[in-house]
């Protein structure tokens, strides 16, 4: 995911409190959308622009990017999933190509088979 490696993101989840994933049976990580986002924006804080933990820590804090908690995503049932889908709103900004959705959905799949 996001070309950082997953030992890499058990640290940040150590050093940046807003990064939560849900924890699955045998202990594996689920990452939402927002912290997905979040994974991006650390990278590019510390890959890209040279920050340091701390001076990422602080920049996100200070320029709001601490997500609020929100309520874990519990499961569907299969029936209910189909509802949730057909009546889910659209997201904001423009929308993806094909090309860039598959880029994306080829990502979170390496990550979560990693």
């Amino acid at each position: 995911m996001c070309g950082v490696k997953p030992y890499v993101l058990r640290y940040w989840e150590q050093e940046f409190t807003q990064l939560k994933p849900m924890k699955r049976r045998g202990n594996r990580r689920y990452y939402q959308h927002h912290e997905v986002l979040l994974v991006r924006r650390i990278r590019e804080l510390l890959y890209d622009q040279g920050f340091t933990i701390s001076g990422a820590r602080n920049r996100l804090t200070e320029n709001g990017a601490s997500q609020p908690q929100v309520d874990r995503y519990e499961e569907p049932a299969p029936e209910d999933a189909v509802e949730a889908a057909a009546s889910a709103p659209e997201p904001s900004g423009l929308p993806l190509t094909p090309s860039q959705m598959r880029a994306e959905l080829e990502s979170i799949s390496a990550l979560l088979a990693g």
